[in-house]
């Protein structure tokens, strides 16, 4: 087997290069190239410098993931890093895309780094629930310091080469068209010089001010994270240990993670969203439909968001409304989220200009004509989506997309409203649709395959992550969702307390509970707007005008900073109802509401596998993880229910009389 190593003399310096796409992953066989050439280096005696590039798009990526968890092949990186450090001759690390993970640590080793303007470094192990492991949290305090190591480990972002040029992390930014040749010129500048810097024999200095406020300001950020805390302990071990100690204390500390279930969890998502963008009965090569102009009919928050995932996309859109004034306020809000982005820094001028000019506001429904894929993003009601997709039908162009962005209803019903119920697809967007990752794909029974896999397409090029889901009521996320929150109002009238409820999701991961939820979202959601029909604890607080954060007043109350604070009318009225149903009451312990609420989500979902609702059990926690909050680090619900052990969530259904999916019960969920 041809190794992905090559060397290259140029007169006195060795150029040592990797070419593993599609992203040199620093795999067994390039572990083994970079030793041998750099012992090649060293040996010969007409070498007095090396440099390290990397064919392709970028540097080293990162460590090759599909190691993780199988036995070590020598050399391992530490092994690597270290002993490109150790060369008596120095080594010039030549960087342009990213060196992230391992690449940023090979770079580290190296005695000096050159890279291009447009390149990146980074350590973004954390977000993998581990830590760098071959001697970044060491390296990096003892060159650019604690505060930037804190930054770097711990939040795991890349930085652009100019900001770690300005850390010390990057000794020459060089052209973008001639890194090879910068990088041999700089070589021969610093061959001779002496001693050679080598990081591990810096100090790193301590700044105890630096961790507690970077400790601080992250809190909420880190919450529940074990790896955050890890790479931080390290970062600290560096400024009070010799080197060897600190990588000591950093391979303990990685071993811990890698063998803990939060990174088996991280893990699971990060593969879990590369898999849910492949579908089982589909090729990967279906030719994709042009889509060169998107349609959006309603340009309300829903609507508006949208229409910004394809503006931003450089995709030009047509947005539709009844209303001149719904028209203008859909547009203004646009336009005002887009200057906001700006004001942080985050967008240009320009580039507002750029997406706002490719906005056409209409009141003309016919302007959708030439538009290849058309969203309708109007409110939940069956009657009105047919209407449209009635007309829709009449004035489409042949082989335009016809997508609903429904929650819930059939997309079978919607479909057969045309005469091409093969160009008929849900595109279940979360709300604040611009910003919110996760995209539902529901695919109809008579959905055509080349749609399915151009809007599975289009959903990474407005950077979503997109889910397949059957035609059934609520999809994959909505459908959980519905146990949990029957389960919760049930147990409010049992003796549980809407604080108590909510503690317990927290506590567990959530950004927040059920009852926080409906009073972010609206109390008055969906209600039917009839305050003399009182069915249930909503409708009571409906009818009185409790609605939610926008109102003070919903499950909790709101002081003028939306902060809640438990409510004395809805303990009443929460009173009234249990008596008026005539609702025994017990103590409500924690551990219940974990069984009826979490546990009853996880049957749902093996529910919607058994019917072949979703795909497979990973896009489940793909869809719990990017559009509802689970906490990343339980790896989503079916990832957590068989790390907590099956038998464990029956024995919960069943103390409650729940009747328990027969995947569930006999372990064999896929």
């Amino acid at each position: 087997m041809t190794s992905p190593i090559r060397t290259e003399r140029h007169d006195d310096v060795l150029v040592i290069i990797s070419d593993n796409p599609p992203v040199n992953a620093l795999g067994a066989a390039v572990r083994q190239g970079l030793e041998a050439a750099i012992k090649e280096g060293v040996a010969d005696a007409s070498i007095e410098a090396m440099v390290i590039r990397c064919d392709g798009r970028t540097f080293f990526a990162g460590a090759d993931i599909t190691e993780f968890g199988k036995a070590m092949v020598e050399p391992g990186l530490p092994t690597v890093v270290d002993l490109i450090e150790a060369s008596t001759k120095p080594v010039v690390a030549a960087i342009h895309g990213t060196a992230l993970g391992g690449g940023c640590e090979v770079a580290l080793g190296c005695h000096y780094r050159v890279a291009v303007p447009s390149a990146k470094i980074g350590t973004p192990e954390v977000k993998l629930g581990l830590l760098p492991g071959a001697g970044g949290t060491q390296r990096i305090p003892r060159i650019a310091g604690v505060r930037m190591a804190l930054e770097m480990t711990a939040k795991g972002d890349p930085i652009p080469a100019k900001k770690a040029a300005d850390a010390g992390l990057i000794d020459k930014i060089v052209g973008e068209d001639s890194l090879e040749a910068d990088a041999i010129a700089f070589a021969r500048e610093v061959k001779a010089k002496r001693p050679i810097p080598r990081a591990s024999e810096k100090e790193a200095k301590a700044d105890p001010e630096a961790v507690a406020a970077f400790t601080k300001d992250n809190a909420r950020r880190f919450r529940g994270f074990e790896a955050p805390a890890a790479n931080i302990a390290c970062v600290v071990k560096a400024t009070e240990t010799p080197f060897a100690e600190g990588i000591a204390f950093e391979r303990q500390e990685f071993m811990k993670l890698m063998m803990g279930t939060q990174s088996a969890a991280q893990r699971h998502i990060f593969f879990a969203e590369r898999q849910a963008a492949k579908i089982d009965d589909v090729p990967a090569d279906t030719v994709k439909r042009p889509i060169k102009r998107v349609g959006v009919i309603g340009a309300g928050t829903m609507g508006g968001g949208i229409s910004m995932n394809f503006l931003s996309a450089g995709i030009p859109v047509t947005i539709v409304e009844m209303q001149a004034d719904a028209l203008d306020r859909g547009t203004g809000t646009i336009r005002k989220n887009y200057e906001a982005t700006a004001a942080k820094g985050r967008m240009k001028p320009e580039q507002v200009e750029a997406a706002m000019g490719a906005l056409n506001p209409t009141l003309d429904f016919d302007a959708l004509a030439d538009c290849d894929l058309i969203i309708e993003a109007v409110y939940e009601n069956m009657d009105v989506k047919k209407e449209i997709f009635t007309r829709l039908d009449a004035i489409a162009k042949p082989g335009a997309i016809l997508a609903s962005n429904t929650s819930y209803l059939n997309i079978d019903e919607i479909a057969a409203c045309t005469g091409r119920p093969q160009d008929v697809v849900g595109m279940h967007f979360f709300s604040p649709a611009n910003v919110m990752k996760l995209l539902e794909v529901v695919r109809g029974a008579k959905t055509a395959p080349d749609v399915l896999a151009t809007v599975m397409d289009l959903a990474k090029t407005i950077k979503k992550v997109a889910v397949v889901a059957g035609v059934t009521y609520g999809f994959i996320g909505n459908r959980m969702l519905m146990p949990r929150q029957v389960e919760a109002n049930k147990l409010l009238l049992e003796g549980a307390t809407p604080e108590q409820i909510d503690r317990v999701h927290v506590a567990f991961g959530m950004p927040m509970g059920p009852f926080q939820m409906a009073d972010l979202a609206g109390v008055d959601i969906g209600w039917h707007r009839d305050p003399n029909r009182i069915e249930n604890v909503r409708d009571a607080l409906a009818a009185e005008g409790r609605w939610g954060q926008k109102k003070q007043a919903g499950f909790y109350d709101y002081d003028e900073k939306r902060t809640p604070s438990p409510s004395p009318r809805v303990a009443e009225i929460i009173d009234e109802w249990r008596t008026k149903t005539g609702t025994p009451q017990h103590d409500v312990t924690d551990e219940e509401i974990v069984e009826r609420t979490l546990y009853t989500m996880v049957n749902e979902g093996a529910l919607i596998l058994e019917e072949g609702m979703a795909q497979r059990a990973s896009d489940v926690d793909v869809v719990w993880i990017y559009g509802y909050g689970w906490p990343v680090y339980r790896g989503g619900p079916m990832f957590w229910a068989k790390s907590e052990g099956y038998d464990k969530v029956v024995a919960g259904l069943e103390k409650h009389g729940f009747d328990v999916a027969k995947s569930l019960k006999s372990g064999t969920i896929k």
